[in-house]
Order: structure tokens, then C-alpha cells, then sequence
């Protein structure tokens, strides 16, 4: 059997910070489980926001009118059957470097195709995504205030738009003032999944099974 392609996308800004972390430690234990796992550090090579409207679409392998760099970022997006995404929560959603990678990656034409009226095609379909999200926010306030507004977005606004289909949801909070066997703890439950996750058979396919693995 092929292993299992997994895509884990970093949305921090900042280099070694505790996504990081927790991203090192699932990949590592997917590759150990028998994953093939690519990492896209997105506070390693920020590519600038889109300037045209050309930027913002693209046909299945034509893509010559990008940089070299998004086009690759779409390349992995297609290779990947698994997407992990870890990103803090700022400001109620997400930084600024994973809201540019989803604006130069998930392109009308390649992601999705518009139809008439309100219909539209999804060509993303049959891939996978977990969301990881760091916050300090308290889990009821995140809920009431801001409506889970990071997860919702990425989960049914962009992934789910595009055909992608989030199997799991994961809060670590708070993460300010956490002590460093809580960070360790959180690091081990991210192990555990990246090991599910690497194995052929091991990604779960029962949504409502899942959602007793959000934490915070």
C-alpha cells in the first residue's frame, strides 16, 4: 500500500513558536507510522498578498502565472490526501500568514469552480483536514463572543467549500501561563494522532466519533 500523504501547514508567524511544537511532534510521528508528511512553515517564506485578479485564479496544472513558490503550495495541496493546519488564534480568527496562503493557494478554477447563480463545484473533494488551534481565550468566551469564528471559517468557509472534510478539531488553551507538563501532555495527544493519522487505515471516517477529541 502508498503511505499516507499528509500535508501539515504551520500558520504561525513567528519561528519555534509552540505550534511549532506541536506540529514537529505529529509529523514526526506520522513519518513513523509509515506517513509521508510534508511541511509547509508558513513563518519560513511569506509570499506577499495578491495584487491581481489573475493571482486569485487558476486552471489543474496551469499555473505558470504564479511564483514558483505558490505554485508549489498548490502542488502540495493536491498531492495531500490528509491537510493538518496549527495556527494560534489572534484576534478572534488567524494570522495574517495563514490568511494569505489560503488566499494564494485555494484559487477559483484549481480549488473550486463557480457555477450559475449560487452553485458551484468543489474540486477539492476527497481529502482530509484537522484544524489545531492554540488560544488563551477561555473555551465558553471563544464560543459565545466569537462564535468559534477561526475554526467555522476554516472548517466550512474555505475547506469545506472547496470539498475538503475536517475529521477533527483540536483547542489547546489556555497557552499562556501553561505549566510545562500541560504543554508536554498537549504535545503527546498530538503524537498520538500523528501516529493514527500516518497509518493507511488510520484516518477515522465517522465525523461525530471525533468529536470528543476537541480540547479546551
Amino acid at each position: 500500500m502508498n503511505p499516507r500523504r499528509i500535508l501539515v501547514v504551520i500558520g504561525h508567524p513567528i519561528l519555534n513558536s509552540f505550534n511549532h511544537e506541536l506540529a514537529r511532534a505529529y509529523a514526526a510521528a506520522a513519518e513513523a507510522s509509515g506517513g509521508e508528511v510534508r511541511i509547509r512553515d508558513l513563518a519560513e517564506d511569506f509570499v506577499g498578498s495578491p495584487t491581481s485578479r489573475e493571482q486569485l485564479r487558476a486552471r489543474p496544472d496551469a499555473y505558470a502565472h504564479l511564483e514558483a513558490s505558490v505554485a508549489e503550495d498548490i502542488a502540495d495541496l493536491h498531492w495531500a490526501e490528509h491537510v493538518v493546519i496549527f495556527f494560534p488564534q489572534w484576534w478572534g480568527t488567524y494570522p495574517a500568514v495563514l490568511t494569505n496562503w489560503i488566499d494564494r493557494t485555494f484559487l477559483a478554477g484549481d480549488a473550486f469552480r463557480y457555477g450559475e447563480g449560487a452553485r458551484w463545484t468543489k474540486l477539492l473533494g476527497g481529502r482530509t483536514a484537522r484544524l489545531v488551534m492554540t488560544h488563551d481565550t477561555p473555551g465558553f468566551y471563544n464560543l459565545l463572543a466569537y462564535r468559534d469564528a477561526a475554526v467555522v471559517a476554516l472548517r466550512t468557509a474555505t475547506l469545506g467549500y472547496c470539498g475538503v472534510r475536517t475529521v477533527g478539531v483540536h483547542r489547546f488553551s489556555p497557552l499562556k501561563g501553561s505549566t510545562q507538563q500541560t504543554r508536554q501532555r498537549w504535545l503527546t495527544t498530538m503524537a498520538g494522532l500523528g501516529d493514527r493519522d500516518g497509518r493507511v487505515d488510520g484516518l477515522p471516517r465517522n465525523d461525530k466519533a471525533l468529536a470528543a477529541e476537541a480540547i479546551g
